[in-house]
């Protein structure tokens, strides 16, 4: 699947614009630690495909997610298995799944913070220009903030990437800050 036909798939599935900024937000944290970690050009198509598509149910069918694109989308699309595990392991109080490889630990990992970070942007006058680790982490515990968005799995991601929650967040107010 190249991003063109991606792209179609996404907005046929996702007509609501703020989840379509979190699949593609999620997409640009993919692509850019896959090329952060030096892998191929097809490797790092994969992991901004599993970025894009992650949530593609989610607005037509929030209590089968991703359940539903899994057993009812994927299979008519050429999505290469590991594109399809980071999907099901994003998600493993639904799938039981855990993520285990690299691709589904990132994904894994960028998801919860990919939107809370948005939410964050929205409340400062740059967006995330010049946004800081501590600014966000003072969020994370203002249990009232963001409040549907998982401090534990955000915590749990930045784990499973052996990455300190600042750096990862650091990184990843970069990638936004071009978008």
């Amino acid at each position: 699947m190249n991003r063109q036909e991606a792209e179609q798939l996404l907005t046929t599935w996702i007509e609501n614009e703020n989840l379509q900024l979190h699949c593609r937000m999620v997409s640009d944290a993919m692509e850019a630690y896959a090329r952060k970690l030096g892998k191929d050009e097809q490797t790092i198509h994969n992991w901004w495909l599993a970025g894009l598509l992650h949530d593609l149910d989610w607005e037509k069918k929030p209590d089968e997610h991703p359940n539903f694109a899994l057993e009812q989308i994927f299979p008519e699309t050429d999505l290469p298995e590991e594109v399809l595990g980071a999907i099901r392991a994003h998600a493993p109080e639904r799938t039981g799944t855990e993520p285990e490889s690299e691709i589904e630990r990132y994904l894994y990992a960028c998801d919860e913070i990919s939107g809370f970070m948005h939410a964050v942007s929205l409340m400062r006058p740059d967006g995330f220009g010049g946004m800081k680790a501590k600014s966000v982490t003072k969020k994370l515990k203002d249990k009232r903030f963001a409040a549907n968005v998982n401090r534990d799995d955000i915590h749990k991601g930045a784990g499973l990437i052996d990455t300190e929650l600042n750096e990862h967040i650091l990184f990843l107010a970069g990638v936004f800050e071009k978008r």
